[in-house]
C-alpha cells in the first residue's frame, strides 16, 4: 500500500512537471506576440523588459520608436530564437534613436541578427548573437550591425558564426567598441567607412579575419581616424566561409587586423599572434578582388594612408599563410621553417602623394612590401630606416553621457 501511495505522489511529481514544461512551451510560443504588440505600441521613454526564457519566433521584430530600451535578464538567460524564421531577414530591425539594448541573446536569425539604422545615441551592452549551427556559408551576414548612425557604443557583447563581420559598424560617427569577444566569424570586428572609432580590450579569436578596419567605394561617404588598441586578436585561422561576392570573402584566413584603403589608423598596445597568414595586413583596394562592374568613383582614395603601428606584443604568426601565392611568397623568401614578418603590405601607393603612403610601423619583427602593382615580382623587406617613424597619436572618442578612462595616444 505504501509502495503505491508513492508511486501515485511520483506519478503526480511527473504529471505536474509535464504540465509545466508544457505550459513554458505554449507561453514561449505566445510570447513572439506579445513582443511584437509591446514593441509597435512602445513610446519614448519606455523601457520593455523581456523575462528569462527561450522564445520562439517565426518572423522578424521591428522597432521605430525613438528612445526605447529593450533589457533581457542577460545574454545566456533571455534567448530570442529565430530558428524556424519564415519571414523578414533581420531578428530585430531598429530605425530610431536614443535606443538601447542589453542583456539578452539573438540566436539564429536568417539574416542579420541586429541591425541598427539612421539612428543616434545607440548603446548595445551585453548582447549575445549566435549562430548555433557553426561557421556556415547560410548564416546570417552580420550580428550587431549599426549602419549610418551617429554617437554608438558596443560593449560585453559576443558574437558567433556570421558569415561576413560579426560586430559591423558601417558609415557612422563617433564609435566606442569595447568588451566584446568575437569568435568564429569571418570578420570578428569590422568598421567600414565610418570616423572616429575606438576599438579596444576585445578578444578576436577563431575568425578568419580578427579586427578589420575598411574603406569601401561607391558608398556615400568616406572614414578616416580609427584607434585599436588593448585588444586580444590571437589565432584567427578559421577558412573564410564568406558568400561569394562579399567583400570580405578576399580575406584569407589566418589575418589578424588588416587594413583596406584606410587612412589615419592606429594599433598600439595590442596582443597580436598565431595569425597563421600575417598578424596585421596593409593592403589597398587593387589588392581585394573585389571588383564591381560600376568601377570606382574619381574621388575614392583606393590607398592606406598615415597608418602607425606601435608598442604592440607579438607572438608567431605568418608561418602557414592562406592562398598558393602566398604561400610560394613565404617559402621564396624564407624558406619551409620560416614565416613571414609581423607586417605585411601590398606595395600599392598613390604616386601624386608627395608624402608618401606614411606607414609607421615600431616593434614588428619587420615589414614586407608584397610589390603588388609589379604582379609580385620582387617582394621585399622594408627598410626599418623607412618605416622607423612616428605619427601624432590620435584622440580618445567622447561619447554623450558614456564613461570612458581612454586617454589620448601615450607617446611611443
Amino acid at each position: 500500500m505504501k509502495r503505491i501511495v508513492m508511486c501515485m505522489a511520483v506519478a503526480a511529481a511527473l504529471t505536474g512537471c509535464q504540465r509545466q514544461e508544457e505550459t513554458s512551451r505554449i507561453a514561449d510560443r505566445d510570447y513572439q506576440k506579445v513582443l511584437i504588440e509591446r514593441l509597435l505600441d512602445a513610446k519614448p521613454g519606455d523601457v520593455i523588459d523581456i523575462p528569462a526564457g527561450t522564445y520562439a519566433f517565426d518572423r522578424s521584430l521591428n522597432l521605430r520608436v525613438d528612445g526605447v530600451t529593450l533589457r533581457g535578464a542577460g545574454k545566456d538567460r533571455t534567448i530570442l530564437s529565430f530558428k524556424g524564421q519564415k519571414a523578414g531577414a533581420e531578428g530585430l530591425l531598429v530605425n530610431a534613436g536614443n535606443f538601447t539594448i542589453e542583456n539578452l541573446a539573438i540566436e539564429d536569425s536568417k539574416g542579420d541578427g541586429l541591425k541598427v539604422n539612421e539612428g543616434e545615441n545607440i548603446v548595445i551592452r551585453g548582447v549575445r548573437v549566435e549562430w548555433t549551427r557553426g561557421p556556415h556559408v547560410d548564416n546570417g551576414a552580420y550580428g550587431l550591425y549599426p549602419v549610418q548612425t551617429k554617437n554608438v557604443l558596443i560593449e560585453d557583447c559576443m558574437v558567433i558564426g556570421a558569415s561576413d563581420a560579426g560586430l559591423y559598424v558601417g558609415q557612422s560617427d563617433n564609435i566606442i567598441v569595447r568588451r566584446n569577444r568575437v569568435e568564429n566569424n569571418v570578420a570578428g570586428i569590422e568598421i567600414e567607412n565610418s570616423k572616429n572609432a575606438d576599438v579596444y580590450e576585445n578578444v578576436a579569436t577563431h575568425n578568419t579575419g580578427g579586427i578589420l578596419v575598411f574603406d569601401m567605394p561607391n558608398l556615400p561617404r568616406r572614414g578616416h581616424s580609427t584607434r585599436v588598441f588593448r585588444n586580444q586578436v590571437v589565432d584567427n585561422n578559421t577558412d573564410n566561409f564568406a558568400r561569394k561576392g562579399a567583400a570580405v570573402a578576399s580575406v584569407p584566413a589566418g589575418s589578424g587586423v588588416v587594413l583596406n584603403s584606410a587612412d589615419k589608423v592606429e594599433i598600439f598596445d595590442n596582443d597580436i599572434g598565431g595569425n597563421q597568414t600575417a598578424n596585421v595586413i596593409i593592403s589597398s583596394y587593387w589588392s581585394t578582388g573585389y571588383m564591381n562592374k560600376y568601377g570606382i568613383s574619381k574621388d575614392y582614395d583606393p590607398y592606406p594612408e598615415e597608418v602607425y603601428v606601435h608598442g604592440n606584443r607579438f607572438k608567431g604568426g605568418g608561418e602557414s599563410p592562406d592562398g598558393l601565392d602566398l604561400k610560394a611568397l613565404k617559402v621564396a623568401m624564407f624558406g619551409l621553417r620560416g614565416r613571414l614578418p609581423d607586417v605585411l603590405w601590398d606595395g600599392y601607393a598613390n604616386a601624386k602623394r608627395a608624402q608618401g603612403p606614411q606607414i609607421c610601423v615600431q616593434g614588428a619583427s619587420g615589414v614586407l612590401n608584397a610589390d603588388g602593382p609589379n604582379k609580385y615580382k620582387n617582394p621585399a623587406l622594408m627598410d626599418a630606416n623607412t618605416i622607423n617613424c612616428a605619427l601624432p597619436g590620435l584622440p580618445a572618442i567622447v561619447l554623450p553621457g558614456v564613461a570612458s578612462t581612454v586617454k589620448a595616444t601615450p607617446s611611443a
